[in-house]
């Protein structure tokens, strides 16, 4: 009996609906369930003859998973491998192994690529992109949208297929001592990102002041807070953010709220000021 292999053209179409339904019928019940389905469809299709045989093998596929979707493409690459390999007949592997696998990655996968993607690649990305929109300008905007789509779909075919190729022989670099110094260090390097951003871009400034009888400020509190410790308020703001939503469990809806809140108060005090003309 002929070996049965997944056509390059069925893999493209399984990345391609990974890449544009990952987040088909998202829910909190499902998250990314259904997106794994449609990506495995073309898969089972192919290498499966009878309904019968494409229905038991995509029942595999309907259990929970929710991962970094960016990097999160390379679990969709092995399973392919994997069901690929369960279609020949290999010894060992079937849907308990294989959802076994999805439900192992899922973790070590999420924290490396939110890491990595949504820790240090998009602020690099959004930190040029608002450098080029000083002033107005539109050239950030398309900037950011150019660059990060090319990166996201090039890359995730990139994991896509590598994950395919790798197999189970992936499994071990993800989750073993090399996949848990890669999350460390790219944590690491994430924050650094994340604080060099928000040193840069998000300025948090007061405009309080003390003035005499004449009406001169004898005391800018800006000032003083610069000569002791600048960025000092830009710095309270950012650990009162991470507190709220690490220590607290705020959301970040919430949170944005809860800033919303300070900032009109803020102004109404005089404490900020906005700087809007009318």
């Amino acid at each position: 009996m002929a070996q049965k292999k997944i056509s390059k053209k069925t893999l493209t179409k399984s990345f391609h609906h990974w890449y544009y339904g990952h987040l088909t019928c998202f829910s909190q019940e499902h998250m990314q369930t259904f997106g794994y389905l449609t990506s495995m469809l073309p898969i089972v299709e192919e290498l499966y003859d009878t309904k019968e045989e494409q229905a038991e093998s995509i029942k595999t596929y309907t259990a929970f998973f929710n991962t970094e979707p960016q990097l999160g493409s390379i679990v969709v690459g092995i399973t392919a491998g994997l069901e690929e390999a369960r279609a020949n007949g290999s010894d060992g592997v079937d849907g308990e192994t294989i959802n076994g696998l999805r439900a192992g990655l899922m973790g070590p996968v999420a924290g490396i690529g939110d890491s990595l993607v949504v820790g240090t690649l998009i602020p690099v990305i959004l930190g040029i992109a608002l450098g080029l929109s000083s002033g107005g300008s539109p050239v950030g905007a398309a900037f950011y949208i150019i660059v990060w789509n090319l990166l996201a779909y090039f890359g995730m075919k990139f994991a896509y297929f590598k994950g395919y190729e790798l197999g189970d022989k992936a499994v071990e670099f993800l989750v073993g001592p090399q996949g848990q110094a890669i999350r460390k260090a790219v944590s690491i390097v994430g924050g650094m990102v994340v604080g060099a951003v928000a040193a840069t871009w998000v300025p948090v400034n007061t405009a309080f002041q003390l003035k005499n009888s004449s009406g001169e400020a004898f005391l800018v509190l800006q000032d003083q807070l610069d000569n002791v410790y600048p960025g000092l308020l830009t710095a309270i703001f950012i650990v009162f953010c991470w507190w709220l939503m690490a220590k607290k469990n705020i959301s970040p809806i919430k949170v944005m709220l809860i800033l919303v809140v300070i900032a009109f108060i803020g102004v109404l005090t005089g404490f900020f000021n906005p700087g809007l003309q009318y």
